[in-house]
């Protein structure tokens, strides 16, 4: 197989010297060719009208030097070698006229001579794979001397360098990390999505939708990615952060895009708003579903042409930022009630990601305690910790089906608070722990579905009207099995948490068969309610 280089003549590093004098200098075109080991079987070489004279030179010092290598020029007037525009298009039409046979040749792209703007082009292109071949690197010998000095020929297929590729890993391993909080998450499903989260996150500035129950952490991540975004310098501004339920009104429309000195009354001084804030950083912008139907059109303006017209105003202004947007509530169906601009909502639906409730990843339960701990330690000043038998309970409690966790991680933080709090020396026992219990217990009951949201659980798999038929207590029950079904990945599971006690006294235990009864008992399934999980 052949080997092919394509190079640019070096104006100024292939003439240095004159007469006999320039075989003294390092050369890199001529140098590329003296290497016993690297033989060049053909040069391309690239070059404008106003250096014939020295291509020719060039031509007739590798013939002297390497006789074998056939010299092959090529007129490529760049006008302006600065331009990255022009250099790139004149590369790249060289690119797509040259008849590549990569089956009988190889090809190395020499990126030592031409201006640094010629060499990141044919970097680009090299990877891109107009030039379908790798990037050859010269040098002068250390000590100076005429020889031909070093060459180095790099292959763009990262996957052959191990030690820069476990640098990739390493950096996307610690953002994941980051993104986490730091927290070792088990639950597979929400591990891979962080894991995409940090890859769209480093890679793309599109809006980002985060869904999810209240509590479920929807803020904490949008900082994480702001944080994240910040440390690998692709972020020059702030964050800005506004809950939009606390935006009505005029208030909604100054708030977000300022407004000029007595554009209402009360107006006494002009204010740039929260968009104009957010210049060259992120806005976020949790609760969107709560924005007015004017400021979601003007949001709209802004995030597709970087610009608005503040409240007042007879001139628009812009702002460069990136938005991340997060929701408790169902846009679509928003959108279908007229509530929510369709288009607003396809915008910032590029990227969206649905976090969890606590009960739907109990796994995680335990290490956000460990989490939750430290960051009490860090705010009030002193450590707290369990003791064995506590942590056992408090486990126990927390992972059974009725710890609903409504608030998710808020519920689990204040849980954490109030006990650290009540610790003496520092140590959780288990009477706090049970006094602890007690408290959620009864904190979670008053919580509990009222008649509307029990008809509703009901009625929307068995139809209007049913829960007319059946007694209250009834309702509960079937509403609790409902629920149970719903969070199991299996009957199975399903049985072992509602026959949690009665099974153990019996012989052999058929939880799913017993599952099974109790559903086919109203005319469910419970592939039809896993169904209506997903």
């Amino acid at each position: 197989m052949k080997t092919i280089a394509i190079s640019i003549l070096g104006t100024s590093k292939d003439r240095r010297g004159k007469g006999d004098k320039r075989w003294d200098k390092w050369r890199p075109n001529i140098s590329m060719c003296q290497h016993d080991d690297l033989l060049i079987d053909r040069l391309e070489l690239l070059f404008d009208n106003h250096a014939q004279g020295l291509a020719n030179q060039v031509t007739e010092d590798i013939a002297r030097v390497s006789p074998e290598t056939e010299v092959v020029h090529h007129r490529v007037n760049f006008r302006d070698p600065w331009d990255f525009e022009s250099v790139y298009s004149n590369l790249l039409d060289f690119a797509r006229a040259y008849t590549f046979e990569p089956e009988y040749e190889q090809y190395l792209v020499h990126i030592t001579t031409g201006t640094h703007v010629t060499q990141i082009c044919l970097y680009l292109l090299t990877e891109a794979g107009y030039f379908p071949g790798r990037l050859l690197q010269t040098a002068p010998a250390r000590n100076n001397s005429n020889l031909p000095g070093q060459y180095q020929v790099i292959d763009l297929d990262l996957s052959k360098y191990d030690q820069i590729a476990s640098r990739f890993q390493k950096e996307h391993r610690e953002g994941t990390s980051y993104l986490k909080g730091g927290i070792e998450t088990k639950n597979p499903a929400f591990n891979r999505m962080i894991e995409q989260v940090e890859q769209v996150s480093i890679r793309s500035d599109a809006p980002i939708l985060i869904t999810g129950p209240t509590g479920a952490g929807k803020s904490q991540l949008a900082r994480r990615i702001f944080e994240l975004r910040k440390q690998r310098g692709q972020l020059e501004g702030g964050l800005v952060a506004v809950n939009c339920a606390t935006l009505r009104g005029e208030n909604a429309m100054s708030a977000l895009f300022g407004h000029r000195k007595g554009a209402f009354t009360g107006a006494t001084t002009q204010r740039p708003g929260l968009l104009m804030e957010a210049d060259k950083g992120l806005l976020f912008l949790d609760e969107i579903g709560e924005l007015g139907l004017d400021e979601q059109a003007m949001l709209l303006r802004a995030l597709e042409h970087k610009c608005f017209m503040p409240f007042g105003a007879d001139r628009e202004v812009t702002s460069n930022f990136q938005l991340i947007a997060g929701t408790n509530r169902d846009l679509a169906q928003l959108s279908c009630e007229g509530k929510f601009r369709a288009d607003l909502l396809a915008r910032i639906d590029l990227w969206t990601y649905r976090l969890p409730s606590l009960r739907e990843r109990i796994e995680d339960l335990e290490p956000n305690i460990e989490f939750e701990l430290e960051t009490f330690a860090r705010k009030s000043g002193y450590v707290v910790s369990f003791s064995k038998e506590a942590r056992a309970a408090y486990l126990r409690f927390g992972c059974s089906p009725e710890a609903t966790w409504p608030a998710n991680f808020r519920d689990l933080n204040a849980s954490i608070v109030r006990m650290g709090t009540l610790a003496d020396g520092g140590r959780i026992t288990t009477a706090v722990v049970e006094e602890e219990i007690q408290r959620l217990r009864h904190k979670w009951r008053r919580r509990d579905q009222s008649p509307a949201d029990l008809r509703q659980c009901i009625e929307s798999l068995l139809g209007p009207g049913r829960c007319e038929t059946m007694d209250y207590y009834d309702q509960i029950k079937l509403a609790g099995v409902i629920q149970v079904c719903q969070a199991s990945n299996s009957m199975a599971e399903a049985g072992r948490k509602l026959f949690g006690v009665s099974r153990t006294a019996k012989k052999s235990s058929n939880d799913s068969h017993r599952v099974r009864q109790l559903l086919e008992k109203y005319g469910l399934r419970f592939e039809q309610l896993s169904k209506d999980k997903n």
